[in-house]
């Protein structure tokens, strides 16, 4: 085969690719695309007397985009301390270190706020079946609240998904524009053309996040 042929083929397997990235990405609404990275307000914090005093709680509760409340129950419980709220700030009774507040709120966001797929914020809590849901509106990922998992910079090799390798996958659901969905190694990937309970082999074109895309190449 020539080498304008591989080219043409190349070409051509690339713009694939691109496609189905971009048609995933347009699924996510504008106002989350927008976003660079997640960050938690700088905290103001201060002593007085016994009192340790939140004064940008609401900020902070209104970044993460959960009920202050709740918010609020979570750290009383965590602190191991009475508070209240008031004109938009918490008074903790005792001296509480910042750096110990700030532990306690990186422990929500990690359980309470961010996808436990793609990782990102965008996401919300609702009851089914008494039972605490947090879906995300980035990737459409939905499940149930889970423990506060270990932080990693990396997942293991053993998990990762890398691009071009092939991989025997079941698909679990299907996603809004109609594409296959599996899990492995905490991703989520999408595969078109193919239905709930296939089980594929399917060869990785392109990875962002913890999302993944891919083709079948053998039923």
């Amino acid at each position: 085969m020539s080498d304008e042929s591989n080219n043409t083929g190349k070409s051509k397997s690339y713009n694939d690719y691109d496609n189905l990235l971009e048609t995933a990405r347009d699924e996510i609404p504008d106002e989350i695309s927008e976003h660079d990275r997640f960050e938690i307000p700088d905290l103001d914090i201060l002593q007085e007397g016994n009192t340790t005093i939140f004064r940008n709680f609401n900020d902070v509760a209104d970044q993460i985009n959960r009920s202050p409340e709740k918010f609020l129950k979570f750290l009383l419980g965590e602190l191991g301390t009475a508070g209240e709220r008031e004109n938009g700030r918490v008074v903790f009774k005792g001296k509480i270190n910042s750096s110990k507040i700030k532990n306690k709120i990186e422990d929500y966001v990690e359980k309470y706020v961010l996808c436990p797929e793609c990782g990102r914020p965008d996401t919300r809590l609702v009851k089914e079946d008494r039972v605490d849901i947090i879906k995300c509106d980035a990737c459409g990922a939905h499940g149930p609240i889970r423990g506060k998992q270990s932080k990693s910079t990396s997942s293991p090799k053993s998990e990762r998904i890398e691009e071009g390798e092939i991989y025997e996958l079941m698909i679990q659901d299907i996603g809004r524009e109609g594409d296959g969905m599996a899990k492995k190694g905490g991703y989520t990937i999408y595969v078109p053309g193919t239905t709930k309970g296939d089980k594929v082999k399917v060869r990785i074109n392109n990875t962002t996040g913890n999302l993944a895309f891919g083709t079948v190449v053998d039923k």
